[in-house]
């Protein structure tokens, strides 16, 4: 063949372009249970530092491992609760948030929601219950932890994450420091559901249901704001449940 012809170099790049997409293909497809673990150790972490566990993770040799052993000592039970509170079968771990915060947008609590609950044992014996949140932010996604003492009533700690956040504004969220205020809040006032105000310019000293927003984010903060009214509140059903017990 002529390798100078228009066939030959059509036939040449149809060759190079085949073999380049089976090659990525080939890639991707192999990498995808190592992508699988590292979101599961992320989300394990996520669960963790909600309850200010695990917080020297990041220097451990082995961190995978470190993390998987410290989920399964603390984390004593998961399970899924539906709109009434009540707990049905399933896997609370893989539970999709963004299906669910659907399912809230379109049609409020239902028959067809289902919220993820993970059981956590701190050393001293204390139970926790660690909730999850999800909701869109400024530009994706938001996303977060709660633990909450066994009243179903006090914050224990949070942990919050985005998908892309303005960088050195919104994204504080992200930032130990800010979670760091949720601590000790509280989500009823004498028994009514408020869920945790985020304050444009601070919230008032010794409000226990507020904290300050990020400076120069508060339309991230909104969201967030947002975020936790509306996913603690499908959880109601389930503290109310536990009160009674």
């Amino acid at each position: 063949m002529n390798t100078n012809s228009n066939t030959y170099t059509f036939l040449y790049a149809a060759v190079l372009v085949i073999l380049s997409a089976t090659a990525l293909a080939f890639v991707s497809e192999a990498l995808k249970p190592i992508q699988k673990d590292q979101i599961d150790t992320e989300k394990r972490l996520n669960i963790l530092y909600s309850a200010h566990l695990a917080q020297d993770a990041a220097g451990m040799p082995n961190k995978n491992n470190y993390i998987a052993a410290q989920f399964e000592k603390h984390i004593t039970n998961s399970y899924i609760v539906d709109y009434k509170g009540n707990i049905i079968e399933g896997d609370a771990f893989h539970v999709e948030m963004k299906e669910q915060y659907e399912i809230l947008k379109k049609t409020g609590p239902t028959k067809d929601l289902r919220l993820p609950v993970f059981e956590c044992t701190l050393d001293d014996g204390t139970l926790l219950y660690v909730v999850q949140c999800y909701g869109p932010g400024l530009w994706g996604p938001l996303w977060g932890y709660i633990s909450l003492k066994d009243d179903c009533n006090t914050i224990y700690g949070a942990v919050f994450n985005h998908k892309g956040e303005t960088p050195g504004l919104g994204d504080e969220i992200g930032t130990q420091k800010f979670a760091r205020m949720f601590d000790g809040k509280m989500l009823f006032n004498n028994g009514r559901f408020v869920s945790i105000s985020v304050v444009k310019g601070g919230a008032k000293p010794g409000d226990k249901h507020a904290v300050d927003a990020v400076s120069g984010g508060t339309i991230t903060s909104n969201f967030l704001q947002d975020m936790l009214y509306q996913s603690l509140e499908a959880y109601l059903p389930f503290f109310k449940n536990q009160s009674k017990r």
